[in-house]
C-alpha cells in the first residue's frame, strides 16, 4: 500500500504516449458544454440535431472512446487505485472524518491487494488537471470522497471505474456510491432530544452543496415539522468545521436565546458548539443538550463526552473498495447504490 503526500495532481506524471481523449476535449472542440456532450453520448433526446452532429464529428476527430469497457480492456492493469478527496490538504488533516476514511480505505485496499494513491483537490480546483492525470493510466479506478456539487464536472468523462463516498447531488442514478443513512440518522438524533424533554431544538447544518449537509438538515426538518415546531430561525449553517459552528451557536443564541438543544451535522461542529455554549455561560447538557454526527474519536474526548450518530466508516470504505474492484473486473456492470444504517450513541452531552 502506498500513500503519497496529498497534492492536487502529482507533479512529473508523464504518460508514455498521448493519453486517451477526454469528453472535455470533445466538448471544447464541438463548442458545447460537458453536460451537452454527455447527453449526446447517452442518446438523450434533449439535444438539437445540429448540436449532436457537431459532437459526433468532434468524437471522430479526437478519437474519443465512448465505451468504458473497451477502453478498460485496452489498458494494462496497474494494481493501484486513486482516492480523491475534494478538499484542501489543511482540511483533510484537520477533520476527524478524513483520518478515518483514509485509514479505512487503506486497510480495505491492502486486504484486496491494491495500492492506493491519495490526491486532494480543492472544491474550487481545476478538475481538468485531475482528469488529465487520471487519463495517464496510472490507476485502474477512483474513489471520491467529500464531493461538492460541481455541475461543470462530468464523472463519466474520466473513462475509469469509480465509486463515490456519499450520494452525489446530481447524476446519482448513473454512478456507484456508498453512503450512510444521513436522513434517518438525523431523525434519530432529533427524536431523542424531543423525547427527553427538549423543546427548542436548533441545528447546525452542513454545506448545502453536499448531500450529507442536505440530508442531515432534511431529517431535522422532517421531525420538527411533524411535531409542529419547525422554525427556520433555529437553523444555522457550517462547513463541518469547529470554528464555523462556534460562530453559528453565537448567532443562534442572539436570535433564539431559549434554545435548549443543538443537533450538529458533524462531531467537529458539535465540539465547537459545546465550546461556544460554555463561553456564553450555558451548561451542557443541563441547559443545552448537544448531539453530533459521525462518532469519531473526538466524541469520546469532548467535555462532556459527545452523544452522536454513529457513521459506519469502516464498513463504508470496505464496500467502496469491493464495489470498485467489481467495476474494474466488469466495467459494464450497472451502478450500485448502497446506503448503510446509522445509530445513536448516547454519552453525557445529551
Amino acid at each position: 500500500m502506498t500513500v503519497e503526500e496529498p497534492t492536487a495532481v502529482p507533479h512529473g506524471a508523464v504518460a508514455a504516449s498521448r493519453p486517451p481523449a477526454t469528453l472535455a476535449e470533445v466538448a471544447h472542440l464541438a463548442g458545447v458544454s460537458l453536460a451537452t456532450a454527455s447527453r449526446v453520448l447517452t442518446g438523450s433526446a434533449r439535444v438539437r440535431p445540429q448540436t449532436r452532429e457537431k459532437v459526433e464529428q468532434a468524437i471522430r476527430r479526437v478519437g474519443y472512446v465512448r465505451n468504458r469497457a473497451a477502453r478498460a480492456a485496452s489498458r494494462p492493469q496497474t494494481g493501484s487505485v486513486a482516492l480523491v478527496v475534494c478538499e484542501d490538504s489543511a482540511k483533510v488533516f484537520a477533520e476527524p472524518f478524513f483520518a478515518r476514511i483514509l485509514r479505512s480505505v487503506g486497510k480495505a485496499a491492502a486486504a484486496a491487494g491494491l495500492q492506493h494513491v491519495l490526491l486532494t483537490l480543492e472544491p474550487s480546483g481545476d478538475y481538468r488537471r485531475l482528469s488529465r492525470y487520471l487519463h495517464t493510466g496510472a490507476v485502474d479506478g477512483v474513489l471520491f470522497a467529500s464531493i461538492h456539487n460541481r455541475p461543470d464536472f462530468d464523472f463519466s468523462s474520466l473513462g475509469l471505474p469509480l465509486v463515490l463516498c456519499g450520494r452525489p447531488m446530481s447524476g446519482a442514478e448513473r454512478l456507484s456510491y456508498v453512503d450512510a443513512d444521513n436522513v434517518e440518522g438525523s431523525r434519530k438524533a432529533v427524536r431523542y432530544l424531543l423525547d427527553h424533554g427538549r423543546v427548542a431544538v436548533a441545528t447546525i447544518a452542513g454545506p448545502p452543496d453536499m448531500s450529507p449537509g442536505v440530508d442531515r438538515l432534511l431529517g431535522y426538518r422532517e421531525v420538527m415539522t411533524e411535531v409542529g415546531r419547525f422554525d427556520p430561525g433555529m437553523v444555522a449553517y457550517g462547513d463541518f468545521g469547529r470554528q464555523a459552528a462556534e460562530h453559528a451557536v453565537t448567532r443562534l443564541l442572539d436570535h433564539r436565546p431559549k434554545l435548549d438543544a443543538v443537533f450538529a451535522a458533524s462531531d467537529l461542529m458539535a465540539a465547537g458548539a459545546i465550546r461556544a455554549l460554555r463561553r456564553c455561560g450555558r451548561r451542557v447538557p443541563d441547559d443545552v443538550a448537544v448531539i453530533g454526527f459521525e462518532d469519531s474519536a473526538l466524541a469520546r474526548h469532548t467535555d462532556p463526552r459527545l452523544s452522536t450518530i454513529h457513521q459506519p466508516v469502516d464498513a463504508m470504505a470496505d464496500r467502496m473498495v469491493r464495489e470498485l474492484l467489481g467495476l474494474i473486473t466488469d466495467p459494464g456492470r450497472a451502478p450500485s447504490h448502497t446506503v448503510m444504517p446509522t445509530e445513536l450513541v448516547r454519552r453525557e452531552s445529551a
